[in-house]
């Protein structure tokens, strides 16, 4: 996530670095404590039988959120649409927005319109309305929070009878003393539907602990909220059972994560190596989402050598945003360019050949040609192989859009100046002719490519054969250029390919529903017929289903044949129903008979 960062509260015995007066503060105020709204409409809907299509932007925590709300709506039995060509054939749009830069934000508004002109029921997500409640574009949509991405079948459902639903507030839980404190957000063992069945994103923690001044993302995620070690190498280890082979670690800021609950990014890391280590697949990787600053400098030592375990990618991504400690303290970032410089100095001392990422923002408001230019002169000090540069644009509501502008040529030119500087070299000439180990998760966007990455995170091109795919294999490196490197595979790992090694469908677990809530079922075996998880009945309103996805990604039933036959039944018997002339009494009848008959087929 870029651009997203913490600020060091006191009670943690760090002085809080203050601005050089030039910037007005606002103290932030939370912007989604609104309760929810349900406008009524009435309109005849039967659960289940739409087909929704769901779009994201944005960075890893989004695309997290995003394929969570897919799964849920799969195991509820809707059809989900992942595609952009193929929108028009579901019948809800669901937009899950990023509210970082302008430009998103207003093809997120575009497709709002798109949807609402194809005749779409429209229901919107994300950092942008969470952000900005009042937002015209979407005053008369349904919303989903941040925090509530588990309620999408509930808001699906709503908006398809005619209702407008807005789920706006935080995710609380109660901590061991009892207190209630902001959560992490949604329960991390929920259903989840990957673009990228390889590749488990995994959101730590929500929020931070920062205001930085050009910073949007803080009207929408608020204050940090971590999700307990616990719970997530839970999570780690089931997607490991399911053939996952990279963990991607996410949130707005990785070293802030558990400074509200007492634990460390150094604790929760080890934990989860440790976990890697004790599962039997031994191929998956690790890799770390970007951390700020402050809150990594009393753990370096630790990053160091977890960066250097053989499961863990060499990588990370640190911004820096600004050369010039007069800027950063302007942008409210709370650390010093000296500080930035040890991170890297001692990462790249420690971890050899590691891969460190960053940011820049070329043209903020108080920065001079003097400040730029020590910004030059990190980029030349450390010729970052993976650099972000971005130039300054004010975000409505923060306190950098209330400052002057520098001019937009000037901004234009500093940020060619990055640009030139950071095409100027290269960074992996020299592993040409050298073998690496590599780890093949993903296609390249030409089609032509399979992509591996190797222990530093390099970018490995090889041939787009199928039985390359999910394997680690061995290649020869045969050129490199300045974005990726191309390998051959070695004749000796080509003979050990291991044809059997396919990841296994995302499972989606049993779950129950009733009303709003969810509740996953661990096993069949575990609980009595008659019981839900927590030890409660079954009403006979509810509805159990056990949903797995099949190689084209379609979400398919495993209830047995009678159950398929008997569902499809009563199903038919409630469509006949909706246009017979007959009594609203007897339809009433009809349907608690089709529903107790339905009830003992599938029981027995």
């Amino acid at each position: 996530m870029d651009d997203i960062e913490d600020i060091i509260p006191p009670e943690d015995g760090n002085v809080e670095r203050k601005s050089t007066g030039q910037v007005a503060i606002k103290t932030f105020k939370k912007r989604n404590a609104n309760p929810e709204t349900i406008q009524k409409e009435s309109t005849s809907f039967l659960p289940g039988q739409a087909t929704v299509f769901v779009k994201t932007w944005g960075c890893g925590h989004n695309n997290s959120d995003g394929e969570y709300m897919a799964g849920l709506l799969a195991a509820d039995g809707y059809g989900v649409v992942l595609e952009s060509n193929q929108s028009m054939n579901a019948d809800v749009w669901v937009l899950n927005s990023c509210t970082v830069k302008g430009p998103s934000q207003q093809t997120f508004a575009n497709d709002i319109q798109k949807g609402i002109d194809a005749g779409k029921k429209v229901i919107v997500a994300g950092c942008v309305p969470q952000g900005e409640t009042g937002g015209e574009e979407w005053r008369q949509l349904s919303v989903i929070g941040v925090q509530q991405i588990d309620q999408v079948v509930h808001v699906v459902e709503e908006t398809l009878k005619g209702n407008t639903v807005k789920l706006l507030r935080d995710a609380k839980e109660v901590d061991e003393s009892g207190k209630k404190r902001k959560a992490g957000g949604a329960p991390l063992n929920l259903p989840k539907i990957r673009r990228n069945p390889y590749i488990e994103i995994i959101p730590v923690n929500t929020g931070c602990l920062n205001q930085c001044t050009y910073c949007k993302t803080k009207h929408a995620r608020g204050d940090l909220g971590s999700y307990s070690p616990e719970e997530i190498i839970a999570r780690v280890k089931s997607v490991l059972d399911e053939g996952v082979l990279e963990i991607w670690l996410t949130s707005e800021d990785i070293g802030a994560y558990g400074r509200d609950i007492g634990v460390s990014i150094v604790d929760l890391l080890e934990g989860i190596v440790e976990a890697m280590e004790n599962h039997p697949s031994k191929k998956a990787m690790l890799r770390i989402g970007m951390t700020n600053p402050p809150y990594i400098l009393e753990h370096l030592e630790n990053i160091a050598k977890i960066l250097n375990h053989p499961r863990v990618y060499s990588f990370l991504h640190v911004p820096v945003q600004a050369g010039s400690t007069k800027v950063l303290d302007d942008m409210r970032r709370l650390y010093t360019i000296e500080d930035f410089e040890k991170v890297c100095d001692v990462l790249l001392a420690r971890v050899p050949n590691m891969t460190l990422a960053t940011d820049v923002i070329c043209g903020f408001p108080t920065e001079s040609e003097e400040d730029f230019d020590e910004t030059m002169r990190i980029l030349e000090k450390y010729h970052f192989s993976v650099l972000h540069i971005s130039q300054f644009y004010p975000r409505p509501g923060t306190p950098a859009a209330r400052m002057k502008r520098i001019n937009t040529q000037i901004v234009k030119n500093r940020s060619r100046r990055a640009t030139q500087l950071f095409n100027s070299y290269t960074s992996y000439d020299y592993l040409v002719g050298k073998k690496q180990k590599i780890l093949i998760t993903e296609s390249s966007t030409d089609g032509k490519h399979f992509v591996g990455h190797n222990k530093h995170y390099h970018q490995v091109l090889v041939e787009k054969n199928p039985l390359y795919m999910g394997q680690e294999i061995e290649v020869t490196i045969t050129m490199a250029s300045k974005w990726y490197l191309l390998g051959e595979i070695t004749p000796e790992s080509l003979s050990k390919i291991d044809v059997n090694g396919t990841v296994s469908q995302q499972r989606i677990p049993k779950l129950v529903r009733k009303n709003k809530e969810i509740v996953s079922l661990e096993s069949e075996k575990s609980i009595k017929s008659d019981q839900r998880a927590d030890g409660s009945l079954f009403s006979k309103g509810d509805l159990v289903e056990d949903f797995s996805k099949d190689s084209n990604d379609q979400v398919i039933g495993l209830s047995k044949n009678m159950k398929y036959l008997t569902y499809g039944a009563y199903t038919g018997l409630l469509i006949g129903l909706v246009n017979s002339p007959i009594r609203n009494s007897t339809k009433l009848a009809l349907v608690a008979v089709g529903a107790v008959i339905t009830k003992f087929i599938t029981d027995n």
